[in-house]
């Protein structure tokens, strides 16, 4: 690349996925709120930025990677934001997770001065973004992902990385990820809960579900983690409550029934409520295995 790569939010998944770009060998000029993720990025090769407007002048592709919708309008539109400085033919990723209508605002409204923007949502975790393994859900114009889909694949698989749509519809499809992987849990802890209560040995009933229809990677990696009691978070409960909300209004505005989402939701509530929202979102099985008296 002429120019480097721009990267904003080296949070617990956006770190691990700017070192994957300089991994691969990209320039990469980096900005975070906190300062510690950013001097190992500068200790990786990279160069730190001042602010968002400091990374859109040194930059025509941008990825972000921030916790919710209100911090990625503040990066693009705020006070040495990103569009304060935004070169015609910008690029910007958002891989964040945030409402569709927001993602199509912010799509317009870069349009505007010249750039494009892509909604662009992971799927993989914390584990997905150290191995390079995360899948990206795309809306936006199809020339802009082909423009940047060798960036992409410096923390993706290119057979994962998939154009969904127009603007918005990467964040429908996270939010239908995500509704998905609140039901799987839950029924994955009832399972783990009922073998416990029955005196089964729940690793071993984890290994022969694998084996079968029931096999899912939930099971594999989140079952294991209810199972041990390992919540050190991968991505943290309090996220996934944001992500949830965001899947249940886009279910309400359009009329679907959410009846496995609600109850789902319930759990993600109680988990956030036990003052756990810091831990692995998976830690939502504890809180049936408490319902269950174990």
């Amino acid at each position: 690349m002429s120019t480097p790569i721009g990267f904003i939010g080296l949070g617990l998944m956006g770190k691990p996925m700017a070192l994957n770009l300089r991994k691969h060998l990209f320039a990469v000029v980096v900005h975070s709120r906190s300062r510690g993720p950013v001097d190992a990025l500068v200790a990786a090769g990279a160069t730190a930025a001042s602010s968002p407007a400091d990374v859109a002048r040194h930059s025509r592709i941008i990825l972000t990677m921030l916790p919710d919708g209100p911090d990625v309008s503040s990066v693009l539109e705020g006070p040495d934001g990103i569009f304060s400085a935004m070169q015609p033919g910008t690029i910007i990723v958002d891989s964040s997770t945030i409402a569709p209508a927001t993602a199509r605002r912010l799509a317009a409204a870069t349009a505007e001065r010249g750039g494009a923007l892509l909604d662009a949502p992971v799927s993989g975790g914390e584990i997905g973004a150290i191995d390079g393994t995360l899948t990206f859900m795309v809306g936006g114009d199809a020339a802009a992902l082909e423009a940047v889909t060798p960036v992409l694949s410096a923390m993706g698989k290119p057979e994962r990385i998939v154009h969904v749509g127009e603007s918005g519809a990467g964040q429908i499809c996270k939010a239908c990820n995500q509704i998905v992987l609140a039901g799987t849990m839950t029924v994955v802890a009832e399972a783990i809960a009922l073998a416990r209560r029955s005196g089964v040995d729940p690793m071993k009933v984890r290994a022969a579900l694998l084996g079968g229809f029931a096999q899912s990677r939930v099971l594999e990696v989140h079952g294991e983690r209810m199972i041990t009691g390992n919540y050190t978070p991968g991505f943290k409960g309090k996220l996934f409550r944001k992500d949830l909300g965001i899947a249940l209004t886009a279910l309400a505005e359009r009329g679907v029934p959410a009846l496995g989402s609600a109850v789902a939701a319930q759990l993600v509530h109680a988990q956030a409520a036990q003052g756990r929202g810091e831990e692995d979102y998976s830690a939502l099985g504890d809180i049936v295995f408490k319902l269950a008296g174990l």
